[in-house]
């Protein structure tokens, strides 16, 4: 039976906005302040789905959030009407109401950590909404994550899902942005790649100095278990903590994998030679032939990395067997980051083109094609079962754009939010959009 990687991409939300949210995110951090433009970040989105799904990738849609999130205000103590609970924490607490704001969940990335059904014990794929308790911001998007997830995989038979594991620092979960799976096929059994910055519990382990580890080993050893992987097919690894300390927040801002390839940096993690024995014997035992891409520090800096995101990029697996790597602009814009990649796809090894995206809103708030983007990997029966509503075709797309032109601004800033117009707009947007991909009531204002 033929298997898929399928690319669900997330849906910009209608209050994409430049916070300064994400401490450790460095390009959060420089642009926050700046107006967005919301209407042109979901249709930039929406033009990379379309492009892979032309290219012949199986593409998905994952819907975004309700935002401003007035219920997480109201659990703060603002009361009253909706619009006066808007009203009282712009005028008491605009970095609350800024928060409640974000549109962070369009990193779908840091939805989940998913596991085929070939990896786990009871031939179920596997879901786990990722508590992202790391962020304030992100840490309330996990109870809508999982509605929305369960909508587009409801079918008991073939989908299980997790809640979130407790929301405390020992069990800090960042979904896939910290997880690979490697396989010799989509639809045989792999080994999963599990990336943590810092341990809870055992002092063993380094940890960085300036900015935070947000994904704990003891989370990844949690979600290994709830998904019942076998200890034989999964390898924990930790990242490098100076890394970290450079702004690489998850591991696919330093690495990224598909397939049997490895694609990293050369500081991306501690003990890296222990690891790659590890990978490239688990997955010789499952019939693969596990294979690296080393860029060395010499060629391409960890500076370089961040502020071009080269590895939060896409690593995807062609018909006839060669990769083909989805880049954002700014790699073209960094002189070394882009004499790498020519040098690369001319070597005739691996990965032999490159394509490139203009994802600059996305970009400017910290996400690249990888934040984008969870791969769910699912056999045709499992592909069938899945709603249908949110799988990419052009008539979605083009209906998906007229849904945007229609909803969305084209310039937001700090004070626009504290209009509860927007409130009303986004809510508007929301049910509607819920019809269009099928989802049923997922969104707090539809249930309560």
């Amino acid at each position: 039976m033929k298997s898929y990687e399928v690319n669900f991409d997330g849906l910009v939300g209608p209050t994409h906005n430049y916070g300064g949210l994400s401490y450790g995110n460095v390009a959060s951090q420089s642009n926050s302040q700046q107006s967005s433009n919301p209407k042109e970040a979901a249709l930039q989105g929406l033009a990379k789905m379309k492009a892979l799904m032309e290219m012949g990738f199986q593409q998905g849609v994952l819907a975004p959030q309700e935002r401003p999130d007035v219920a997480a205000l109201r659990r703060l103590g603002f009361s009253g009407s909706d619009a006066q609970v808007i009203e009282r924490a712009a005028k008491d607490a605009m970095p609350l109401l800024v928060a409640s704001c974000s549109a962070s969940s369009m990193w779908v990335a840091n939805a989940a950590t998913v596991s085929p059904s070939a990896d786990t014990r009871d031939g179920r794929v596997h879901f786990t909404a990722a508590n992202l308790n790391c962020k304030y911001h992100r840490s309330i998007e996990h109870p809508t994550t999982s509605r929305v997830l369960g909508a587009m995989f409801a079918d008991q038979q073939h989908f299980a899902h997790h809640a979130a594991l407790p929301a405390v620092a020992q069990f800090g979960d960042e979904g896939a942005a910290n997880h690979t799976r490697f396989c010799r096929d989509y639809g045989q059994a792999g080994v999963e790649f599990f990336v943590f910055g810092r341990s809870a519990f055992d002092t063993r382990y380094p940890a960085p100095q300036k900015y935070p580890a947000r994904q704990t080993l003891e989370a990844s050893q949690a979600v290994a278990r709830l998904h019942g992987l076998s200890d034989d097919g999964v390898v924990y690894a930790q990242q490098n903590p100076s890394v970290i300390d450079q702004g690489v927040f998850h591991n696919d801002v330093i690495a990224v994998g598909n397939g049997e390839v490895l694609f990293y940096h050369e500081d991306a993690f501690l003990e890296t030679d222990k690891m790659l024995a590890e990978l490239d014997a688990k997955l010789g035992k499952r019939g693969g032939n596990f294979q690296s891409i080393c860029v060395p520090r010499s060629q391409v800096t960890v500076e370089d990395a961040v502020r071009s995101y080269l590895f939060n990029s896409q690593l995807l697996s062609r018909a006839d067997g060669s990769m083909l790597l989805i880049v954002p602009e700014e790699c073209r814009g960094n002189e070394r980051v882009w004499q790498y990649l020519q040098g690369l796809t001319s070597s005739g090894g691996l990965i032999r083109e490159v394509k490139v995206f203009d994802l600059k809103q996305s970009m400017q708030n910290g996400g690249g094609p990888a934040c984008l983007r969870l791969r769910v990997a699912l056999n045709q029966t499992e592909l069938a079962a899945v709603n249908p509503g949110v799988i990419m075709t052009a008539p979605l797309y083009d209906t998906l754009t007229q849904w945007v032109d229609k909803h969305y601004r084209d310039r937001l800033s700090e004070n626009d939010l504290a209009d509860p117009q927007l409130l009303l707009e986004c809510r508007t947007a929301l049910d509607e959009l819920t019809q269009i991909l099928k989802l049923g009531a997922v969104y707090p204002f539809q249930i309560n």
